[in-house]
């Protein structure tokens, strides 16, 4: 598990940025989880999701208060139909399983889409390669380092 860190701080290392890592054993793999264990709001957990548009696949990062609506990101792909991505093509498009991929450092560029809803927080937290391991960041310096665009996508 700990590769799986290191890779994410490797990958992550363009970015300019610096990362405290905090591990919980007992995990955090879902928004819930991690809320309760780093004692914030669930809005300020970044789901890192994985979708796939039209057979591409593609990350919408997620505020762990909401859920992704795919219709929407389908419409903002301009994609016939959007799914959730399997395991495998998890791991085939970030390198990294479900409940541990980070919002950026991947083996290939993403188009990468920031739930709105996380532009209201101070802080954010985010997974760092493996369930249990997560890292702070803030709202603007996620976009840039994900490359991400901020778009309104979260089920109403």
């Amino acid at each position: 598990m700990a590769k799986a860190v290191d890779r994410f701080l490797d990958a992550a290392r363009p970015t300019g940025l610096s990362f405290d890592i905090r591990r919980f054993p007992e995990g955090t793999r879902t928004a819930a989880d991690a809320a309760r264990a780093l004692g914030c709001d669930v809005g300020q957990i970044v789901k890192s999701l994985v979708f796939v548009a039209d057979g591409r696949a593609f990350l919408a990062l997620t505020s762990g208060a909401n859920q992704a609506d795919r219709d929407r990101l389908a419409a903002i792909l301009g994609a016939g139909s959007v799914t959730r991505a399997d395991a495998e093509q998890v791991r085939a498009a970030t390198g990294f399983a479900i409940g541990g991929t980070p919002p950026f450092g991947h083996p290939i560029p993403l188009t990468v889409l920031v739930d709105g809803h996380l532009m209201g927080y101070d802080e954010l937290w985010a997974a760092a390669g493996t369930p249990d391991s997560v890292f702070a960041i803030s709202p603007n310096d996620l976009v840039r380092a994900s490359g991400g665009k901020v778009e309104d996508f979260a089920k109403r």
